[in-house]
């Protein structure tokens, strides 16, 4: 008897813009329990970018600076496309690509603000489209990828990306209205830690301790805590009661962050994260 996960198996893969996020998610088709249907092909605008995949078992990729129809090349006879350029770029790599792809391609965008009916209004009405919201921590392995299915996809288009983006992570499908939200949490929420991090980082620092010593007090606390969570099955809140003893330290200190409204700050910061993410899918 084994606990060890099955394989995950994938059809042909193109990665059209392999920017940090498209290289954290080849990262995880390149894992050893992943098998993907022949070379996941890739393509960059820079020679010199394409050429650090060389010699990489799995992937064949190009650039367009050498080969203009890179990407038309790319996405032929590919399963799945993946969209990794930035958001302005989009519309023109859909007009280029738009009669190479497969009838029975599924284009999924990892471009933030971009909605799925731009996707839908350049692309042919055989093509299926999903739009995906990643975070950082798909580098290594920890991403939460919210994931929305447009008009035109159906449960097994849904249920292979929901595998894709499992080889990074978790994955939460939402409807495409709740996207945006969803960046200000998980798309958003590796900042707000990295910030917590570093103001407390600071607050060590100006209590006397060594910035190495700071970071190894911090960081280690941090990263223990999120183990914990991970591996409890008790809930943040009663986690934060096991520490918080009546009258003592931690309660003192907690009160002061709920009497700075660290609630309503999450809540206002959040909701400005919102309204931005409507201004940049209006083009503002």
């Amino acid at each position: 008897m084994t606990d060890e996960a099955p394989p995950v198996h994938l059809p042909s893969i193109a990665i059209l813009g392999a920017g940090s996020m498209g290289r954290a998610i080849l990262g995880g088709l390149l894992r050893p329990d992943v098998i993907v249907a022949g070379d996941v092909r890739v393509t960059n605008r820079s020679a010199a970018r394409a050429a650090e995949f060389d010699g990489t078992p799995g992937v064949t990729a190009s650039a367009t600076e050498v080969d203009p129809d890179a990407n038309r090349t790319a996405v032929r006879g590919a399963r799945i496309v993946l969209i990794g350029v930035k958001p302005a770029m989009v519309p023109a790599l859909l007009d280029e690509v738009a009669d190479a792809l497969e009838p029975d391609v599924i284009v999924v965008s990892v471009a933030a603000g971009v909605p799925i009916g731009t996707f839908e209004a350049a692309l042919p009405d055989s093509v299926a489209v999903l739009r995906s919201m990643p975070n950082t921590p798909a580098r290594v392995g920890r991403a939460v990828t919210g994931i929305s299915a447009g008009s035109r996809a159906t449960e097994e288009d849904a249920a292979l990306v929901r595998s894709l983006f499992s080889t990074v992570g978790e994955v939460v499908e939402v409807p495409e209205e709740q996207l945006d939200a969803l960046s200000t949490i998980s798309g958003s929420g590796p900042a707000y830690v990295f910030y917590l991090v570093e103001q407390l980082t600071a607050t060590a620092v100006n209590k006397g301790f060594t910035p190495d010593q700071a970071a190894l007090l911090v960081n280690g606390t941090f990263l223990g805590a999120a183990e914990l969570l991970a591996r409890s099955e008790s809930t943040p809140e009663e986690l934060r009661r096991q520490v918080t003893s009546p009258h003592g330290t931690t309660e003192r200190a907690v009160a002061e962050l709920e009497r700075g409204g660290i609630r309503e700050l999450f809540d206002r910061a959040t909701d400005a994260a919102l309204a931005r993410a409507r201004e940049l899918a209006r083009g503002e």
